[in-house]
Formats: C-alpha cells, structure tokens, sequence
C-alpha cells in the first residue's frame, strides 16, 4: 500500500509557471534571474497559503540550477536541481522563526554565514514566520542582513509585515503576495481532480473556492476532505453538506416570503432550516451575504464582485430586480446588528426570529416613510389644519396685598384659588420673586381672525354681562367653574363639620401628632419632622422650614400623608404648605476642632514655661 500525501504537497508548484495566481511575483523573480540582478535579502509577504514559502524554495533551486532555461525556470535535471526534490541540497538551509526565535538561533545561523557553498554559486537562507523574532534577534541579525558575503542570499517570509522593525525592511527587496482568485482556484482544482479521475462538479470546485477565502492550501485540504466522504464522488450537494453550507435555495425562498410578507411562510422555512442543525449566527451570516450578492448584482458596474456559482447568476439578477435598493441595506442593517448581538442573547431561536419578523414587514415600513422624491425619515402630512382655540377674554393684571396686610384675602396656591365675590369672575394667579399679581377677566372679548375656532359650548361668566348663552340657548356654568364650585363644596361640607382655623399652636400640636407617628413606624423622617420649623401664611398656607437638602428630602417623601393629615386634621381640603430651605450658618467660635501634637505642645508650655527650659537641657526631638 503506497503512502498517502496530501495534494497540498504532492502538487506543489515546482517550478515557477506552475505557480497559481501570482504572476506579478513569478515574472519579476525570473527577470531578475535571467538579467543577473539577484538581491541579496527579499521579504516575501502576504496572506497564508498563497505560495510564499513555495516561491521561496523555487527561488533557491533556480539560482543553483546549472542549465537553467532562457525564460528563467530550473532544468530539474541537474545534479543541484535532483539533491534539491530529494530534500539533500546543502546549499539551502531553512529556518522555523515561530519556534527558533531567539538570539543565539540567529547567532549559529550567522556564524554558518561565514562558510562558502561546496557546491553551486549560492547559499539561500530562508526564514519562515520571520515576524516571531525577537527585537534582540532582529538587532543580532541587522548587520549580517545588510552586507552578506556574495554567495549568501536571504529570503524572508511573513504573513503580518507590520510586525517586522522597519530597519530589517529596509534591507530587503518586498514583495507582496495576494489572495488566490476563485477563478483560479477552481481552474488548479479541476486540474488536480483530472490528474487523480476523480468526478467533480463545477458547481461543488465553486463553493470549496469560496470556502477557502483565496487560501489555495486549505482548497486541496478541503479537496481531499470531501473526496474521501464522496468515495471520489464530488457533487454539490455532497460539498454543502460536508461543509455544513446552506444552500442558496433557501435564501430565495426567505426573500420570497419577505416580499410576499408571509410570515407564517418564513417561520415554518427557519424552523425547518434549525432542524437540518444549522446555528443562527450561521443563518445571519449567510442571508447577509446573500442579500450582499443580491445588492451587487443590480449593477451591470459591479458584476465581478459577484462570487457565486455560475448555475445561480441568473436567479441572482432576476431576483435584484424585483427589489430596491433601499429595502436590502435596510435588511442589511436589521441582519448585522441582530448578528452583532447574537452572542449576549439568552434565547437565540426568538432572536432570529424577531428579525425574521422585522424583515417580513420591511416593505410595509418603508412604505410608510417613501416620498416622491425619495426617503424622508419623519411621515409629512399632506394638509396643515389649524387648530380650534377658544375665545378667551383680555386679562388685566393688578397687584395683591402683601403678607403684613390684616385686611387682605386668605391666600392659595394657583391651582386652587378660590372666585371672587362674584362667583362667575374667573382668576388667574401668576407668582413671581418679588409680588404676586391677579389676573381678572374684563368684559371685552378677544378677536381673532387667523384661525377660525369653533363655538364654545361652556360659558364663561362675568361680572357685568352675564352668561354667555350657546347656539342652543340654555345658559350653562362654565368647566372652570363647574371645578371650583365642586371643590369649593367638598371643602366646605366634606364631613359636615366646619374648618378649623389654621393657628401655630394647633399646626403645631397637628405636626406633633404626626411626627409620632412616625416615630412609632420607625421611619428615619422623624428627626427631620421635629428639627423643622412652622409659619403660619394664612388661613390655608404655611411654610415648613429645614436646615438643609437633606431633611427637605425626608420631608417630602411623607407629602402625601403629611397633607392628608394635615386636612383631616383641620378639616379643610384646601390646606396647603410650602417647603422652604434655610441653611444655618454655624460660626467657627462654636464648633470645637481637637488641637494637634504641635498645637497641644504649644498651649502646654504657655501655661508651664519650665515644660520648655527641661526640654531644651535635655536637647529632647519632638515627634510631633
């Protein structure tokens, strides 16, 4: 039984033309050879499994070769070309930096330097994953880079080159190594397949090109995979399947029922995707693409960035055309960020699907938001109505009583102020910094021709002409009124009884009454309720008073107690407070600060002055 080699290595390129998808590398390296004008360092770089190390060793074995052609390729016959495919030329030494990474590895590699080669003109060293040296390494390895003997050519590779000090890149000649093209790919897989007979789809080459990312290594790796599952057999459903891919069929079933807002459609379609045992990070992804490939083929422009199989372009394009533009970056932008919070959610099954349903009812979306010109991002109305107000009358202001005035009238807060003598005279309290004015309508109403406004159904009334009557004729209390009277017979009958009459020493006594309450609940508010202070406004006002933030904290979070207290308490429903804060300023006489070591000292020795005269004859150090 022969020993199997895997195609990455048993179909390495041995020559420069066989050398797959890096023509611009080939072609410089060969007219280098052919024109004399060899570097003595390169710096091969570039993504894994594109040929670096491949190029590095043709490169090695067509400098030594001894006929070499005249388009620059190794003759493979020679004595140096023969100890090179058996692996026993001397004249090429190769070094693993990822695990020969230290100073005295690159010192023994110098120190070989010194020797000439026995045989042929050159001596090549070439450092593999030259990134994993250390900046030591690198140092020990600078001067011997820049000015080798004659006979000693240096070739590095890498695949992360911004790893590398810019001092070793200056010494080398770089060259930059791309992805393999899936065209390419395929085209070197079918080759292999007709070398080994083996049975391929075109179809099955596509998704294994697609799948290795332009990696032409882990292409014949993933060849030779799925020819042992197939027994030889390569087709694209044995291909999707071992590559655990979903196959595009659904993702045009899924855009059907998004179209057709079928959602019932497209659930029963992800749930019969989840039982095949496809994740839903790995669904997300695949739609993203697939809309991706649906955006790409809209234009004729960008046809070549579609890499599909060739079986599916066309479905692909009539597909594009029954949607816009719009409605696939919105479904693009639904997919990543539910793709991007996939991992932190706890049920992924409902988080996939709460997208799914967000794409089924993205076409009604947008339609809501599609103008003419294009996409608005706020709903424009198509006709501005005015809006109806009523017809208010012109208030004029004059000036209340202050506080120190006997004769004024009890006081309330805005919202509850009482009517005038007249019960029909609406007021209106405005309260500023300095006084408080009083607002009364006056009989002549405003006219207001830029809107037209409805019919006011209430009345308001006034003082000198009267409810206003409606189109119906019946006089009714205005809603403003109609609120004040309630309240003001709630307050006057809501128990039967009379109000009493707001003094200090009953607010005090109501205060009291409540603080213990508060105390016999173990509510941490009491010290606050008894550290406040009472003044009594009027006959519905007073003012708590606290010493600082803190306590008016405590104080209002019990407001609604407190005032319901407070009312039942004196039977009046129109019992308000006011909550003040009034810092105390304590002076520094009254606050005691403890005296330091040195204070202490000096205080002692101005009431005992010998305390001093012994410390200076003993020459005592103070630790204070």
């Amino acid at each position: 039984m022969d020993r199997f080699i895997v195609s990455a290595r048993k179909y390495r390129p041995q020559n420069f033309s066989t050398v797959v998808g890096q023509e611009h590398i080939t072609t410089t390296l060969k007219n280098a050879i052919r024109n004399n004008q060899l570097a003595h360092a390169f710096l091969f770089c570039g993504p894994r499994g594109v040929g670096k190390t491949t190029c590095a060793r043709i490169l090695a074995k067509t400098i030594n070769c001894e006929s070499i052609s005249k388009a620059g390729e190794a003759c493979n016959k020679c004595q140096s070309c023969v100890s090179f495919n058996d692996g026993a030329s001397l004249n090429i030494h190769e070094l693993d930096a990822a695990s020969n990474n230290s100073v005295d590895d690159i010192r023994s590699l110098v120190e070989q330097v010194r020797f000439a080669p026995q045989a042929g003109k050159y001596k090549v060293y070439i450092i593999d994953e030259v990134h994993m040296l250390t900046s030591s390494a690198f140092n020990a390895f600078l001067k011997t880079l820049e000015e080798p003997p004659a006979y000693a050519i240096f070739i590095l590779a890498t695949t992360e080159k911004h790893k590398i000090l810019p001092t070793i890149l200056s010494r080398c000649q770089i060259f930059d190594f791309k992805r393999i093209t899936t065209n390419d790919t395929v085209i070197h897989l079918q080759e292999i397949c007709n070398k080994e007979e083996i049975s391929a789809e075109k179809p099955a080459l596509q998704v294994i090109a697609q799948k290795s990312e332009g990696c032409l290594r882990d292409a014949l790796s993933i060849l030779d995979k799925i020819v042992s599952f197939s027994n030889g057999e390569l087709s694209y459903q044995n291909t999707l399947e071992h590559l655990n891919i979903l196959d595009a069929d659904y993702y045009f079933q899924l855009i059907h029922h998004m179209l057709e807002q079928d959602l019932a459609g497209m659930l029963l379609l992800y749930d019969d995707i989840n039982r095949k045992g496809f994740e839903g990070d790995l669904v997300l992804n695949g739609f993203s693409e697939f809309i991706r490939n649906l955006l790409v083929s809209t234009d004729e422009k960008v046809a070549s960035l579609l890499e599909v199989v060739d079986s599916f372009k066309d479905k692909y394009v009539a597909t594009a055309k029954r949607l816009t533009v719009p409605y696939m970056i919105s479904a693009l932008n639904v997919l990543n960020d539910t793709e991007i919070n996939y991992k932190s959610t706890r049920n992924k099954r409902l988080h996939v699907e709460m997208a799914l349903i967000k794409l089924c009812y993205l076409q009604q979306a947008l339609e809501l938001t599609m103008n003419e010109p294009g996409i608005v991002k706020k709903k424009q109305l198509d006709s501005v109505t005015p809006l109806a107000f009523r017809n208010l009358p012109v208030v004029e202001a004059r000036k209340t009583p202050t506080r120190n005035d006997q004769n004024t009238e009890n006081r309330l807060p805005a919202f509850e102020r009482q009517p005038a003598n007249n019960p029909g005279e609406a007021k209106l309290l405005i309260e500023t910094t300095s006084e408080k004015e009083v607002l009364v309508p006056t009989t002549e109403p405003v006219e207001n021709n830029s809107v037209q406004s409805e019919p006011i159904t209430d009345s308001l009334e006034s003082k000198d002409t009267g409810p206003v009557k409606t189109k119906a004729g019946s006089a009714r209390l205005g809603a403003l009124n109609k609120i004040r009277q309630k309240y003001s017979n709630n307050n006057a009958a809501g128990t039967g009884t009379a109000a009493k009459l707001l003094t200090a020493d009953e607010l005090q006594s109501a205060w009291d009454t409540f603080t213990q309450k508060l105390k016999e609940h173990k509510n941490p508010a009491d010290k606050s309720f008894e550290r406040a202070g009472l003044m009594v406004m009027d006959n519905n006002l007073f003012e708590i008073i606290t010493g600082n933030n803190l306590e008016q904290k405590f104080i209002e979070q019990q407001r609604i107690p407190l005032c319901e207290h407070l009312q039942t308490w004196f039977n009046n429903k129109a019992l308000t407070y006011h909550l003040v804060v009034r810092e105390k300023h304590v002076s520094a006489e009254q606050v005691n600060i403890p005296l330091n070591a040195r204070e202490q000292f000096q205080k002692l020795i101005e009431q005992y002055p010998l305390v001093k005269e012994l410390k200076d004859r003993l020459r005592l150090e103070l630790d204070y």
